[in-house]
């Protein structure tokens, strides 16, 4: 009897258990056919983003402005990169990484089975030519050039070589220890083009690019659109809009009319004097971030009367920032000091900023041989930036509060692109223009803009001061690991500029990003990146 029940109780267990996994293959395809629906409900539209200038190409080794970069980074990827929002590094088509106990030797695992839009394989040939391209001069592409990050970021001084150890393993030979080496390569400057359409397009590659990023290039056409598809085999996994079209609507208001209309869904670089409005109105929210920036005007060293430290800082006193953030940046502005911005760590906040002060000013330019002031261009950006929503506006309101001091100014301006090749080549007296932080580190700010390297023709430091002392702060930082340590030669170099004044900062600015309340998963990158990776609109 026993022996009875005991199986009549193993036959009821096996019973149940039979029903149990019986509902539960039952119930599996509904719970995957649930998450089947919610991923199929994210796929598909088409995302228009208005922007205010054109890309002036799209090789991203070869460009150096953010337009140039919202058009490549959509095509391009690194072997790092940021996690979205921050500036923390994580694996990109590099799965791992690790240094050599001296410092000097960086290893890199690529990730396998990615492959380029044209259908090559992504393998370590691929990096080795994206990076080699930019500083062997026997290389066939180094031609193809200047390859200007390269030189801002003093890489040739960095890099010894590039080595492919098999088809999915990198080295990188240094010659010293850099702190930031890392976080350098997430960098747009970085990203691994594929070496069959470099082959194919030559210089035209800049027009035609080919990448392993979540979109295909489709077409340009020159100061209107850039269309993307949606990469299929994207290795980043599921990209959600089939199509994603970059529009240039240069005027402020413009854009925000059409984002009113429902023409664009995503307004780039909002007037400050629409923020307001576009907040208050339905449908429509407004993404916002302190940015990693500054503004400012670069006084050109290497041309009279900005040779004299003197005049440089008679116009740091002459130069009303607060009237600036009024009148141009509201609330969304904050007059600058420094170099780097408050965000930043080792931002030097026991620096006094100059006060208007025009009588100083004046004092100052008789002291220096200018005691009727003298004539000047200033020259003013054409298009809107995080750290400078309306470069005409702000020369307009500087010009006024120079004349009270003597000096007479003449607003000068060009197209974006020969705007900055002008500046790179010092061809202003003073020009405006600014920054966002590339990579989360001092040294992308203070290095790249203002060390005597990278006053270099073509230059990122604009203002071509050459000081020796600061130059020499900075490179002791590059090599320094210790952040204490770095913080405080950073520090000293801020005190430098500040003395010197081969700039005058003008603003930080914080960045809006108004949309359509249907666009999902945007974020706001402190580097300035625009990403539509994981971008998908709400049905």
């Amino acid at each position: 009897m026993k022996k009875i029940l005991r199986l009549s109780i193993i036959m009821l267990l096996a019973l149940s258990a039979s029903l149990f996994f019986s509902c539960k293959e039952k119930e599996a395809p509904m719970e995957e056919a649930a998450a089947v629906s919610v991923e199929d409900s994210k796929m598909g539209g088409t995302l228009v983003f208005a922007r205010s200038g054109d890309s002036v190409g799209l090789d991203p080794a070869r460009e150096t402005d953010g337009e140039s970069f919202y058009g490549s980074t959509q095509v391009y990827d690194t072997l790092v990169e940021f996690v979205p929002g921050t500036t923390e590094i994580q694996p990109a088509l590099a799965e791992s990484w690790s240094f050599s106990d001296d410092g000097l030797t960086v290893t890199f695992n690529l990730r396998k089975g990615v492959k380029f839009h044209d259908g090559t394989d992504f393998t370590s040939e691929a990096v080795v030519f994206s990076f080699e391209r930019q500083f062997k001069e026997d290389h066939p592409f180094y031609k193809n050039g200047p390859w200007k990050y390269w030189g801002y970021m003093d890489m040739s001084n960095i890099v010894d070589d590039v080595i492919a150890v098999d088809d999915y393993t990198v080295e990188f030979k240094l010659k010293k220890k850099e702190a930031p080496f890392i976080a350098n390569l997430a960098m747009d400057f970085a990203a691994i083009v594929s070496p069959a359409a470099a082959e194919k397009y030559g210089e035209d590659l800049t027009s035609n690019p080919v990448g392993t990023g979540p979109f295909k290039f489709v077409s340009w056409i020159k100061d209107d659109n850039i269309v993307y598809e949606r990469n299929p085999d994207y290795w980043g996994g599921d990209v959600y809009l089939d199509r994603l079209i970059l529009k240039v609507i240069p005027d402020a208001t413009a854009r925000w009319l059409a984002l009113q209309k429902g023409e664009v869904d995503v307004v780039d670089f909002p007037s400050p004097e629409d923020l307001p409005e576009m907040m208050a109105t339905d449908g429509i929210k407004v993404i916002q971030q302190e940015g990693l920036n500054v503004g400012y005007l670069a006084l050109n060293n290497e041309k009279a009367p900005y040779d004299n430290v003197k005049v440089r800082q008679a116009m740091n006193y002459a130069i009303d920032r607060d009237e600036i953030v009024a009148a141009v940046y509201g609330a969304a502005g904050k007059p600058a000091k420094n170099p780097l911005p408050p965000t930043m760590w080792s931002y030097n906040d026991d620096i006094e900023a100059y006060p208007y002060d025009p009588e100083m000013a004046k004092q100052l330019l008789a002291e220096a041989g200018y005691a009727d002031g003298f004539d000047t261009e200033i020259w003013a950006m054409p298009v809107a930036r995080p750290y400078n929503p309306n470069g005409k506006k702000v020369a307009e309101v500087m010009q006024a509060q120079l004349a009270k001091v003597g000096i007479n100014v003449e607003i000068v301006s060009y197209e974006w692109g020969t705007y900055l090749d002008k500046t790179d080549m010092g061809e202003h007296q003073a020009a405006m223009l600014g920054w966002t932080g590339d990579n989360g580190d001092p040294d992308n700010f203070l290095w790249v803009l203002l060390s005597a390297p990278a006053a270099e023709k073509p230059a990122g430091n604009i203002a071509f001061w050459k000081n020796a002392e600061f130059t020499a702060l900075a490179a002791e930082a590059k090599e320094e690991m210790d952040v204490e340590k770095r913080t405080e030669l950073y520090m000293k170099a801020q005190e430098i500029f500040h003395e010197e004044a081969p700039w005058v900062p003008i603003a930080h600015s914080v960045v809006s990003e108004p949309m359509k309340e249907s666009v999902q998963d945007f974020y706001l990158y402190p580097t300035g990146k625009r990403v539509f990776a994981k971008v998908w609109i709400k049905k």
